[in-house]
């Protein structure tokens, strides 16, 4: 059986992507969390030549980074992308851009499921970032007629974005109906339930990530216990 190692769930968008992929396709996987920076614990570099999480072992196999993870399932599980040649198309570009672009919204914006915050000001540059994810969310939903990005079902381009709508959800930055609609379905699947009660009843707190928020924003609630 696999082992997918990730970091702490109010934090991590990263391991967040694998970890909902498989739960929502039924993949089975042992799940091993590793805090970040809590004494006790095996470091990264113990589980991953690059000393960062997610990584999924396989047997003697390690596989990092979420999108070669998301690849190296798909050639073993259906479902991982769309069967449909365009959308599967649509779906690896749409997941490579975010897997790899919208930096002013992951510096500005930083993963916390717990906390509601809001931000001092969105800079052009955030909001070009979320224009963009808005008008991408919309496009698939239009052209492969939904629920989920590429079509009827939950696949790996779903999975890259499901941390956006915790970011969504914790900024509460606007969307276009579409995509805001996108979000709260997104929200409400069974496994993304299950990782934010886990994130709001996690104990450990990062002191980096914690020291992050408020200069970007005023936190209005922390929902953690």
């Amino acid at each position: 059986m696999y082992t997918l190692y990730i970091g702490n769930k109010n934090y991590s968008s990263w391991s967040l992507r694998p970890w909902i992929l498989m739960r929502e396709l039924g993949i089975p996987f042992n799940e091993i969390l590793i805090p970040f920076n809590e004494p006790g614990f095996p470091a990264f570099s113990s589980i991953s030549p690059t000393a960062k999480v997610p990584c999924l072992h396989d047997g003697s196999e390690r596989v990092w980074e979420s999108l070669a993870i998301c690849e190296y399932l798909a050639e073993r599980h259906e479902g991982v992308w769309p069967k449909d040649a365009k959308a599967r198309a649509w779906a690896r570009s749409a997941a490579s851009e975010m897997h790899a672009g919208f930096g002013n919204l992951r510096n500005v914006c930083s993963m916390s499921v717990g906390l509601r915050v809001e931000l001092h000001k969105v800079t052009p540059e955030l909001q070009k970032d979320v224009d963009r994810i808005g008008a991408l969310w919309s496009e698939g939903l239009q052209r492969f007629g939904g629920p989920f990005l590429a079509g009827p079902t939950f696949t790996a381009v779903d999975a890259f974005f499901a941390p956006v709508a915790f970011r969504f959800q914790t900024y509460g930055l606007p969307l276009p109906k579409p995509a805001a609609d996108y979000v709260k379905r997104v929200l409400e699947l069974k496994g993304m339930k299950e990782w934010y009660a886990a994130g709001l009843a996690e104990k450990w707190r990062d002191l980096p990530h914690e020291a992050e928020t408020p200069t970007f924003g005023k936190i209005t609630a922390d929902l953690r216990k």
